[in-house]
């Protein structure tokens, strides 16, 4: 991951309509200059009833972490060791920096 990118790797609940799983996530984003959004994307472990989510069709994923951060996005595909790639635009569901006008 790049140099501009912050990461956050820890536990977060996926929360989908009425259902919440609590899962460890890998996460990383970055603002990008082009579209004036920021975007980030990682991954989600194996866990059951992330599987039975997907394979109903689940998609829109609200992430909160337990710092209190919450972003949503959505599971992309399962992954070779059987968890999910996720991605989401605008407020990550981790800590970033603040930007003042003049570094933008």
């Amino acid at each position: 991951m790049g140099d501009d990118e912050e990461e956050y790797h820890g536990t977060v609940t996926a929360v989908f309509d009425e259902t919440e799983v609590t899962v460890t996530a890998h996460l990383a984003g970055h603002f990008d200059p082009l579209s004036g959004e920021y975007r980030w994307t990682g991954r989600l472990v194996a866990d059951p009833e992330l599987d039975r989510l997907f394979r109903q069709g689940q998609r829109a994923v609200l992430l909160r972490t337990p710092e209190g951060y919450a972003g949503k996005g959505e599971l992309v595909e399962v992954n070779v060791w059987g968890g999910y790639r996720v991605r989401g635009r605008g407020r990550p569901p981790f800590a970033v920096p603040e930007l003042s006008a003049e570094e933008i």
